[in-house]
């Protein structure tokens, strides 16, 4: 059995991996246009606060043998502060100070917490407070494509729903939700299992309306065509009025 925990905790951080190192291709473009554009920085403080959480219930002194969690989370907290400042930095002022102001909050809640775990509250009563919490934003994280998901049923267009994304949601909640069920460690199986759910309605939707967006192209180039066509009339029109004037 701790032979099957072990297994499915590396498979876990690997795919959790993936899911940290997903937004990099957003912020090699926020570095090269110099501009977060239209993107939003609210999940990336959201997902910090998360990833703190998590390591810290992972750790011995908290719950015991979860320091997979811990190792995985560490890592995913310092590539989220790395996205978080890269952020700032290329952000107008007004979203600037609105991701400083998260940022900020997001510290004096993960501070909250582990100081008062590791003061206040001692054994199962440090347990259950850092679980609850980290349980509470780990739901949170999961839930955030959400808006995504009624986007592609409202255009029927998986376009801004990359299939690999979904594919690792997936199998990150999967591995970690087999993990907290082996471990009997409720704190870690009920948010990845809301993230097993989430991902397997991403998959079943991506494979409802992945043959969309090649006919919406199909239409946009027929629309196209036809807007060509009804300029190219108009422009026959004016020559024709043209020469009948000369006339």
């Amino acid at each position: 059995m701790n032979i099957a925990h072990t297994i499915f905790g590396v498979f876990g951080n690997a795919t959790a991996l993936f899911l940290f190192l997903a937004p990099s291709i957003t912020f090699k473009r926020i570095i090269k246009n110099k501009s977060t554009e239209q993107f939003s920085g609210i999940p990336y403080p959201m997902t910090l606060l998360n990833c703190l959480l998590s390591a810290w219930y992972g750790l011995p002194f908290v719950s015991k043998d979860n320091t997979l969690v811990s190792t995985i989370n560490g890592t995913g907290a310092v590539i989220e502060t790395i996205y978080v400042l890269i952020f700032l930095f290329y952000a107008p002022k007004k979203e600037k100070v609105k991701i400083f102001g998260i940022f900020s909050c997001v510290l004096a809640v993960f501070a909250t917490v582990a100081l008062v775990s590791l003061f206040a509250l001692h054994g199962n009563g440090r347990k259950l407070f850092c679980g609850l919490a980290a349980t509470v934003f780990s739901i949170i994280m999961y839930a955030s494509p959400l808006s995504i998901m009624r986007l592609v049923i409202k255009t029927k267009s998986v376009e801004f729903m990359p299939f690999f994304l979904s594919l690792f949601v997936f199998l990150c909640g999967t591995s970690w939700f087999v993990y907290g069920l082996i471990g009997r460690d409720p704190f870690v199986a009920i948010p990845n299992g809301f993230g097993c759910a989430l991902g397997t309605l991403q998959l079943i939707l991506y494979f409802i309306y992945c043959g969309n967006k090649g006919e919406k192209s199909a239409d946009a180039e027929k629309d196209e065509k036809s807007v060509e066509m009804k300029g190219d009339e108009k422009k026959q029109h004016v020559v024709n009025g043209k020469q009948d004037l000369q006339v």
